[in-house]
């Protein structure tokens, strides 16, 4: 396909842009879903397509298509649509030229998720779900298996050629237990589940069925626990739990088009302006974020963006001090930066746009023991269960599925209903420290959305259990 994409930026530039880009994507996707000891859907869909971006008169122009018959049509829609945005923008648009790159990526995988027969991938979910149902007081389970496989080419008239080619795998076992007015969800391994560029290897790693009872079990024991008390208190945040956090306190503040107010409607703008680059005391000390693309599994992880900027790791936050953005060669231009290399888009019918890629907490050097010393008294949270944060990334509430309190230093009570809420850059400076290498690993995220038309992203966040001093904490019915 090569000369196909060459022959549309070719087309391009002979009508007049200065800059063209053009992106074939196969994606092929797995989706299984079993309820209450039933399979209620399987589906397999398979898409390809291609789309052009050109620059002319210093605006851009998109068009995309699944027809490979009549490229003509897609050129001269992007061009149409650059020359006429030309007319009505105001101020140009500033572009980030970089040196042409070439090669190809594979993603990790050992085997194949297509490959294995459904009846197994069925089975393994009924399996799990049956260790659940002995549990009469759980009435709901609902458990998931998803799989992506997409190949991706890209050609610009710069002069990069670079392809693409990796396979997603995860899933998820869930149980909703219910006595009288409670209700209690409680999931492994996250409440969206979790996911990696893996194949079927991850799903084993997982071990649903061996997890299962213990899922029932927290599910059924939070129905008569108490909730957690109103207060200031130390918690310790776990990793799934944290790896939202992150991402919606951190990673969407750190978009730079959101800095700029390209992003507003959808979901906010952000309160880390570009007056606080370098400035802003984001967190304590022990707070290092980075954007890290070159992970070996993270859903955010690639050989190359969408507009052919190599995956690179970049400090967003660095002992706490804000010290770049997320950003793509448009936006990065506006601050004098390079590209951190974010630009992802949706599919072959999407335009690129500023996406997280694996958005990290860089671990620290304690244990969760010596974590759990530190607090003295407090809580620990576990896995997401419902939230809200405001549309500058500043107040925010977070609830969880389960809580335990820290009585010197030991595990203790379980408490249902659990929250916590504060303001980022209070919250984010009351970090005491985050556990080592030992605890830290990527959570994979599939569901981030932005943008209008709505995108949707894979992303991922690193992150390990870290301490945090004098939090508002409560539970509700």
């Amino acid at each position: 396909m090569k000369d196909f994409l060459e022959g549309l930026v070719q087309k391009a530039l002979d009508q007049g842009a200065s800059y063209a880009d053009a992106r074939r994507v196969r994606r092929r996707t797995e989706n299984i879903f079993v309820r209450d000891g039933k399979l209620e859907q399987v589906g397999l869909e398979e898409t390809e397509g291609y789309n052009l971006r050109v620059l002319v008169d210093g605006s851009f122009g998109f068009a995309a298509s699944y027809d490979f018959d009549k490229p003509e049509k897609v050129v001269s829609d992007a061009v149409g649509i650059a020359r006429a945005s030309a007319n009505v923008n105001k101020k140009k648009i500033e572009w980030l030229h970089q040196p042409p790159v070439s090669g190809h990526y594979e993603g990790p995988m050992e085997i194949d998720p297509f490959t294995v027969p459904l009846d197994k991938k069925v089975s393994l979910l009924l399996e799990a779900d049956k260790v659940m149902a002995t549990k009469p007081q759980l009435k709901h389970r609902e458990h998931f298996l998803q799989f992506w496989e997409e190949e991706k080419e890209f050609f610009s008239s710069e002069g990069s050629y670079v392809t693409q080619h990796y396979v997603e795998s995860g899933g998820q076992i869930q149980g909703t237990a219910m006595e009288g007015t409670q209700m209690q969800v409680k999931s492994y391994p996250n409440s969206f589940g979790d996911f990696r560029k893996a194949g079927w290897e991850f799903i084993e790693e997982m071990d649903f069925v061996h997890h299962a009872e213990e899922v029932a079990d927290l599910a059924v024991a939070l129905l008569t626990a108490p909730n957690l008390p109103q207060g200031v208190a130390n918690i310790i945040i776990l990793g799934p739990q944290l790896s939202l956090q992150v991402h919606e306190s951190v990673g969407h503040a750190t978009e730079l088009d959101r800095v700029l107010g390209y992003e507003a409607s959808y979901a906010g703008t952000s309160f880390a302006t570009l007056d606080n680059l370098g400035k802003l005391q984001y967190g304590s000390p022990a707070m290092n974020i980075t954007s890290d693309p070159t992970l070996p599994y993270g859903l955010g992880s690639f050989g190359w963006d969408d507009e052919g900027t190599p995956a690179h790791q970049v400090y967003l936050i660095k002992e706490g001090l804000l010290v770049d953005y997320l950003s793509d060669r448009e936006t990065s231009a506006q601050i004098g930066h390079s590209s951190s290399g974010a630009s992802r888009g949706d599919g072959w019918w999407s335009l690129p746009i500023v996406r997280m890629t694996n958005v990290n907490l860089l671990p620290g050097d304690k244990t969760l023991e010596e974590l759990m010393d530190m607090a003295g008294e407090g809580y620990v949270f576990d896995i997401n269960k419902n939230w809200s944060i405001d549309d500058k990334r500043l107040n925010f509430h977070f609830g969880s599925e389960a809580a335990w309190e820290i009585k010197n230093g030991k595990k203790g009570r379980l408490y249902k209903n659990p929250s916590y809420w504060g303001i980022t850059p209070e919250f984010w400076n009351s970090l005491v420290a985050v556990a080592g290498p030992q605890e830290w690993r990527v959570w994979g995220l599939p569901n981030c959305g932005k943008g209008e038309p709505g995108q949707v992203m894979r992303v991922a966040h690193g992150t390990a259990p870290a301490l945090f001093k004098n939090i508002k904490v409560g539970g509700n019915e």
